[in-house]
């Protein structure tokens, strides 16, 4: 296989981008109540961070991107996906929550 070169990179808005499939609501956040009412509750059309949802959507939606641009996901475990390269060399995608792992023999590859 070789050396690799490693690239960390730690996605911040994760769970930001995660697609809800059921309808949730959440009370007003405090300081931005309406006044008049202040019962009224709010209907979250994204995924929130720290909503018990949002790393299975951050996750489904990142499956489907890494599908959508040639990788695979490893049979053995699900947070690993590889893409084998025009050299004949393999890349691999290590995903832990919204933190990766990219390895490939080029640091070129990587930065595509």
């Amino acid at each position: 296989m070789g050396d690799l070169e490693l690239e960390q990179l730690d996605v911040k808005t994760a769970f930001l981008h995660g697609d809800l499939e059921e309808k949730i609501y959440m009370q007003q956040p405090e300081g931005y109540e309406v006044a008049g009412k202040e019962n009224y509750v709010c209907l979250l059309n994204k995924s929130l961070y720290g909503l018990k949802q949002s790393p299975r959507q951050w996750y489904k939606k990142f499956d489907a991107f890494m599908a959508s641009i040639g990788f695979q996901r490893s049979e053995y475990d699900s947070c690993v996906y590889f893409k084998k390269l025009l050299d004949g060399s393999f890349m691999y995608l290590l995903l832990y929550v919204d933190d990766m792992l990219l390895a490939a023999t080029n640091k070129e590859e990587i930065r595509k």
